[in-house]
């Protein structure tokens, strides 16, 4: 190796463990950033750790393929985390009974909106049909969303870049949009938050308030099977 002053990071650039260590160093520095903030929406700690990372297998010249050969744990990891919000929502559950039927109310509302809305102004854009289907199940988890985006002959890496944007989008701008709006219950902040952001949404409502938290996990897991059975009759009845 010390004949090629770059075989060191060839070596390393091969190990699976490299890119487990670099996702969880980016996203506790960037974490650590936005707790220095005080969890301000613009210091997001996904979006900045997607940026990062991004760049970095640029810079590297590092597949992505190769990248999630050894960051795939953290992939992993999402099931026992979505598991583990059961937790505080049997510890709320009280709470969450008392309010079971706003919540259906808005999720109705809210999933109909979200599907409606994209697709008409994707059509009224003039994109092309697979795109449209792709960006219709955008406010759902990545995996739901991709699903959905097979299941209708789209392109589910599409679907996948939309979720992931709707959900950063949405953790960014939730909290002011609630505070300018005047909504001051968790319940509904974070209802909102799982119902239009998904997981990215969920992560940032509990950062705000275990009740805001609680309430988007119950958001974000009904909005997935509502989704999947409103999407193929959205498309049916708009996209042309």
């Amino acid at each position: 190796m010390s004949d090629n002053p770059f075989s060191l990071w060839v070596y390393l650039s091969q190990s699976p463990l490299l890119w487990l260590t670099v996702t969880l160093l980016v996203y506790a520095s960037t974490d650590a950033v936005s707790l220095r903030t005080r969890r301000h929406p613009l210091a997001n700690p996904v979006l900045h750790a997607m940026w990062i990372i991004g760049a970095f297998l640029l810079l590297t010249g590092t597949s992505y393929t190769t990248y999630f050969a050894g960051a795939q744990f953290v992939h992993f990891l999402l099931g026992p985390a979505t598991v583990a919000l059961a937790v505080p929502l049997y510890e709320n559950r009280k709470r969450v009974m008392v309010s079971i039927v706003p919540m259906l109310v808005a999720l109705i509302a809210g999933s109909v909106t979200a599907v409606v809305s994209v697709v008409l102004l994707a059509e009224l854009a003039g994109l092309p049909r697979e795109v449209v289907l792709s960006l219709a199940p955008k406010s759902v988890t990545a995996g739901v969303a991709m699903g959905i985006a097979e299941s209708l002959h789209a392109d589910p890496s599409l679907a996948a870049v939309a979720v992931i944007l709707t959900g950063i989008t949405g953790a960014i701008i939730v909290t002011p949009l609630m505070n300018r709006t005047g909504v001051t219950d968790y319940r509904a902040r974070g209802f909102a938050a799982g119902l239009a952001a998904h997981g990215i949404g969920t992560a940032r409502a509990f950062q705000v308030d275990e009740i805001a938290g609680v309430f988007s996990g119950i958001a974000m897991s009904l909005n997935a099977l509502v989704t999947s059975l409103l999407v193929p009759l959205a498309v049916t009845l708009l996209v042309r």
